[in-house]
């Protein structure tokens, strides 16, 4: 029975004054959250910009060089889903790149001796990239997952066992030789394989398109050496880092006709910035003067003097650290989901003990951040443990190794819980026939199970590192610097960290260190944020649209 506005159905009476009040309410939270979040980054952005020190000539000619532009792009692409995809991934794959190339160079070439690096990528990363690319082609090899579990287990002990000698070869070939055999190569076979499984492109195409890595590698050589800031070993680890995914990232687009138009954003963003350059140079227009500019990214931290403070070691320090906690929450987030869905036993004793023990990683996921720091200082920093005639005392104050272990426990439940319901949601009916069809259980997991469930598995641990990337509790509590003038030299090497930092900065009695560089380097922090987020992202959106 109907009566006003309301209906009578099996669900009961149903008001819909309330439901529009309802969708009203909720329409109306949504834009306040929205602008209250635009209003802080943009005022954050105006700190770190030094927009305030700008011309409105200067504001006049970038709003009609670059901004316009933009925005009649991006609704142009708004009502082109493909459009709007192919430029998202050339802009989060090329900023990606960028990002990756710096990290690599100076990880590799500054921090780490090529020598070093020579020696685990034989024992470690070689193997381990091998045995998976195998395992794409050859699908029935149960054994490559075991394979690959114990390169990354067993090869970091093999190769420290045999640095000397491994160090001494890859000494011997120089940097140069070195970058060519472990990244060029294995990159080179990267390309075939991405260009015949993912872009769809014939075997001998796609072994011609992994041929011409080495061949541009070597070919550009004479011109590399021209430029002295390029250095050979420089040029390869670049060509690897960033021309690997931007590449992927154009041939991808160019294959795809109705992304064709997605080229005109980079060409719209440089072609905008070169006029807007120009035409304030000729009018005169008064520049912003920025916080946040090369001198800042690449310099240390300075405490007397703004203009000279820089964020360069706590960015390297918290790439080291992302990088180590994403290694360590994968796996072992991944690995113990994977356990308690599939193998855990659901009825008697041990039954029991599985569902208390989900019960305790719900209730891990919200303790104190603090609460972990403790952990972490208790069980890496303060253990004491007698080994023979050697007594070892835990992993040390403020190192990498220490603090990236006490943020792996704050996000660990975090990813298991995330990884347990994506396993749960794929159907049982798909476990089942691949049973029926006389797979093994291992063989369901990897070819049923998990690529259905990877892509809510990488939306959980996207949250997780983006929650960890800006962590400072835990941090304080392992004895992480809050001011370091060096990037961390390995892992049991001392670090400072973006959040860290930032920290230390707000209490400075200087309002430039206050407002201009605390703005700049939480800025920098969301680019760092955001560009690993984009990737992710990427990588999730392709096994979801795998797995449909």
């Amino acid at each position: 029975m109907a009566t006003g506005t309301q209906t009578s159905t099996e669900f009961g009476e149903v008001s819909r004054i309330k439901g529009i009040v309802f969708k009203t309410v909720a329409f109306v939270a949504s834009i306040v959250g929205i602008v209250a979040l635009g209003a802080l980054l943009a005022y954050v952005f105006w700190d770190a910009m030094g927009l305030d020190s700008a011309g409105v000539g200067w504001y006049l000619t970038y709003t009609a060089t670059l901004l316009i532009p933009l925005l009649g792009f991006g609704l142009y692409a708004r009502a082109r889903p493909a459009v709007a995809a192919g430029a998202f991934e050339l802009f989060s794959l090329t900023l990606g790149g960028l990002m990756l190339t710096v990290a690599a160079v100076i990880v590799l070439d500054i921090i780490a001796s090529p020598a070093i690096w020579f020696a685990y990528f034989l024992t470690v990363v070689g193997p381990t990239l091998g045995l998976f690319v195998y395992g794409q082609y050859d699908r029935g090899a149960t054994w490559v997952g075991l394979g690959m579990l114990g390169a990354v287990v067993l090869g970091p002990v093999v190769g420290t066992l045999a640095l000397g000698p491994l160090a001494g070869l890859g000494a011997m070939l120089g940097g140069p030789g070195v970058y060519f055999l472990s990244l060029v190569l294995p990159a080179s076979g990267v390309v075939a394989f991405l260009a015949e499984d993912r872009l769809g492109v014939g075997r001998r195409r796609s072994l011609l398109a992994g041929a011409t890595l080495p061949v541009l590698a070597i070919g550009a050589v004479p011109v590399v050496d021209t430029v002295p800031v390029v250095s050979r070993s420089v040029w390869l680890v670049a060509l690897v880092m960033f021309g690997l995914p931007v590449g992927f990232a154009v041939a991808n687009t160019v294959r795809q006709r109705e992304r064709w138009a997605a080229f005109a954003l980079p060409v719209v963003a440089v072609v905008g910035f070169l006029l807007g350059e120009t035409v304030v140079g000729a009018i005169g227009a008064t520049q912003p003067s920025p916080w946040l500019d090369w001198q800042f990214v690449t310099s240390p931290p300075a405490i007397t003097s703004a203009a000279e403070a820089g964020l360069y070691p706590a960015i390297i320090g918290s790439v080291f650290l992302i990088a180590l906690v994403s290694v360590f929450t994968f796996v072992f987030g991944v690995g113990t989901a994977i356990y308690l869905e599939e193998y855990a036993p659901s009825n008697g004793i041990l039954g029991a003990t599985t569902r208390m023990v989900n019960v305790n990683i719900s209730n891990l996921a919200g303790v104190p951040s603090v609460v972990y720091g403790l952990l972490g200082l208790g069980v890496f920093v303060n253990i004491n443990a007698q080994l023979g005639p050697v007594t070892y005392a835990g992993f040390g104050v403020g190192t990498v190794l220490t603090a990236s272990m006490t943020i792996s426990l704050l996000i660990l439940p975090i990813v298991v819980i995330s990884a347990q319901e994506a396993i749960r949601s794929v159907p049982d009916s798909l476990r089942q026939a691949s049973y029926g069809m006389g797979a093994t259980r291992w063989q369901t997991i990897r070819n049923v199970v998990l690529p259905r469930s990877l892509p809510g598995i990488l939306t959980g641990t996207i949250l997780a590192l983006g929650r960890a990337i800006g962590e400072t509790a835990p941090l304080i509590m392992v004895g992480v610097a809050t001011t370091k003038f060096t990037p961390p030299s390995g892992l049991f090497g001392k670090l400072t960290a973006m959040p860290m930092q930032i920290y230390a900065w707000a209490f400075q009695p200087s309002a430039d260190f206050r407002y201009g560089v605390v703005a700049a380097g939480v800025v920098t922090l969301l680019i760092v944020l955001l560009t690993m987020n984009s990737v992710a992202i990427l990588v999730r959106n392709k096994y979801q649209q795998e797995a449909n």
